[in-house]
């Protein structure tokens, strides 16, 4: 494969196939930001990948007391699904089981949009009666009665279909340690772009996956063409000096947040170079089969 050389890494000349997805987005708050984060962390939890999970969630960013509907410390937190239904399926069980039942929680919309998917509407009945609604300007929120007070919630956010799921980078080094260190800079990276996140633990897959199996009913499967302990019984897309590998996988509510995010990763690789990091990255596609976004890694080159 054509490759460029970045301080020292080798950037495969591909690109990364993403899809469209729906997404909305949250703020939660709390009497601390350490409680806001418990609550986020909770709702987030499985939800890495839609294959198996029904959603990819993560926290976009952590907000100050200034920038939050109540004036406590909060998170804005992303949610993905394939499709609208699913979407309020998921945003719906997971702010009431991870959120509602959160000490000193409360939930707002954290994203604007003439199309709304049901918050506190969804969740008021758990108010057994109780519940009371009250409008702001041009917001209504409801008010459920819980043990600790009162969980106030937003009753609509708005949601998107023009988000994108998918965007990818393969990281590949020589040893295990340099490439997690990284792998966590691109991730750092990453969180400080706007509306993108990065949906695995700690925001890293190191189970890099392909579409299919040889297996009926499994939908993907191992991608053993970047498994260095396979090398010598498959057709490998790995140098001989690779033997670790890492994915980061990103999902962006527009399709430039997920290319901001690809680039500031990207940067963040490759300012490390070679010695301190990986020797090469590269990018997962099925030939644009999978998706009609594609982020080619050398527009993308810092």
């Amino acid at each position: 494969m054509p490759q460029l050389i970045a301080n020292g890494v080798r950037i495969d000349d591909t690109f990364a196939e993403a899809f469209g997805m729906r997404a909305t987005a949250i703020v939660i708050t709390a009497e601390s930001a350490r409680w806001a984060r418990q609550a986020a962390d909770t709702m987030t939890g499985f939800a890495t990948s839609v294959i198996g999970c029904g959603s990819e969630a993560a926290i976009d960013r952590e907000l100050a007391g200034n920038e939050t509907p109540d004036g406590r410390p909060g998170v804005r937190v992303l949610l993905f699904a394939v499709s609208t239904a699913e979407l309020q399926k998921q945003l719906q069980t997971r702010v009431a089981q991870c959120v509602l039942t959160s000490p000193g929680s409360a939930c707002y919309a954290g994203l604007a949009g003439e199309e709304k998917l049901k918050l506190g509407d969804a969740l008021r009945y758990f108010g057994d009666g109780w519940q009371i609604s009250k409008r702001l300007g041009d917001k209504r929120y409801w008010r459920v009665p819980v043990m600790d007070g009162e969980f106030v919630c937003e009753a609509t956010t708005g949601f998107t279909k023009n988000a994108v799921g998918g965007g990818n980078l393969i990281l590949m080094g020589k040893e295990s340690r340099r490439t997690l260190a990284a792998a966590e800079a691109a991730v750092k990276a990453i969180r400080a772009v706007p509306d993108a996140i990065a949906p695995f633990p700690g925001g890293i897959a190191r189970s890099g996956s392909k579409v299919g199996s040889k297996y009926k009913k499994a939908p993907a499967s191992t991608n053993e063409a970047y498994c260095p302990t396979l090398k010598g019984a498959v057709e490998s897309a790995l140098d001989p000096d690779v033997a670790a590998v890492l994915e980061i996988v990103i999902d962006g509510l527009v399709p430039a947040a997920v290319a901001a995010a690809m680039r500031a990763a990207m940067a963040a690789v490759v300012s490390l170079g070679p010695a301190q990091g990986v020797v090469r990255i590269g990018a997962g596609n099925y030939g644009g089969k999978l998706g009609p976004h594609h982020f080619h890694l050398k527009d993308l080159l810092p």
